[in-house]
């Protein structure tokens, strides 16, 4: 009897589990799909969850206030993502996120044969928080990153526009010449804006608004005033590039200061106590022996 129940059991789970998958297969199959032509390919992990998200985005989030959405999108743009996800997507993402954070913190108490409530009643917000922390991280390392290569580009653009070309032309030879990454990425926005008939400075000004980072915000502005004013555009490439390169070197000094104050935390915490393990272990064990202690 006890068999059959078993048995039973197992094609009821069998059975639910085959109707589930067909109705989000239907549910999917009534969504249009989107062109990702000139989308960044999905990571298998977004490839698992996208019929979920697709669904979710499609069906839920789009009722959400406009607000929500137009903050949102704001956020993915200024993160890069906006190339990868939608702000209906993003959202998706986090209520997904939300979902299955409970189920991971069961598999572990389950594992570890201890249910405590409070993780069953935090892991909720700990997982609809997971995607926004996420992009934060994508924000900083972008940042950086185009930091980081803004004074090479601006010395293969002075170099370019000395040599007689014009903006638009230097910046293909920048394309060409430098490293690829996210300021790559953004000039190549640009060069297709201005193709697309936009003006120079209303091209600028659109890659300052994507990256809102205060260096490019003054090369932009540098950029427009001279165009205004009618001022070399090669002398002021080069100073943009002399100051760009200053203060990268003064950043890089800052953050080597700002080591040995990083490092007395862990120093405090996990090496000073080992060493004095460590250490006073041979006395104490000789105590020991002696009887001393």
């Amino acid at each position: 009897m006890d068999n059959i129940y078993y048995n039973g059991s197992i094609l009821a789970y069998f059975a639910a589990t085959a109707l589930f998958v067909l109705f989000i297969a239907i549910v999917y199959g009534m969504i249009d799909k989107e062109d990702r032509t000139y989308m960044d390919p999905l990571s298998w992990k977004l490839k698992l969850m996208w019929p979920f998200i697709q669904i979710i985005a499609n069906f839920f989030v789009i009722f959400l206030p406009y607000e929500i959405l137009e903050s949102t999108e704001k956020k993915i743009t200024h993160s890069g993502v906006s190339y990868l996800l939608t702000a209906e997507q993003f959202i998706a993402l986090r209520i997904i996120s939300a979902m299955l954070a409970p189920l991971f913190a069961l598999f572990i108490m389950f594992c570890l044969d201890s249910y405590p409530i409070f993780w069953l009643v935090l892991m909720p917000l700990l997982g609809f928080m997971l995607p926004n922390i996420w992009l934060s991280d994508v924000r900083k390392k972008r940042d950086n990153a185009v930091i980081r290569t803004l004074p090479v580009y601006l010395d293969f653009l002075t170099m370019c526009v000395e040599g007689g070309l014009n903006l638009q032309g230097a910046l293909g030879q920048a394309m060409e010449k430098a490293t690829p990454g996210p300021l790559r990425n953004e000039f190549a926005i640009v060069l297709r804006d201005l193709r697309a008939g936009l003006s120079r400075a209303e091209s600028l000004r659109r890659m300052a608004e994507r990256l809102d980072i205060q260096e490019i915000t003054s090369f932009v502005s540098s950029i427009v005033q001279a165009e205004k004013m009618g001022a070399s555009l090669a002398n002021v490439l080069r100073v943009q590039s002399e100051q760009r390169r200053a203060e990268r070197f003064q950043r890089a000094e800052k953050q080597a200061m700002e080591a040995p104050v990083k490092l007395v935390f862990p120093l405090v915490m996990f090496i000073f106590p080992i060493t004095f393990i460590v250490l006073l272990f041979p006395i104490a064990m000789k105590f020991i022996s002696s009887g001393a202690l």
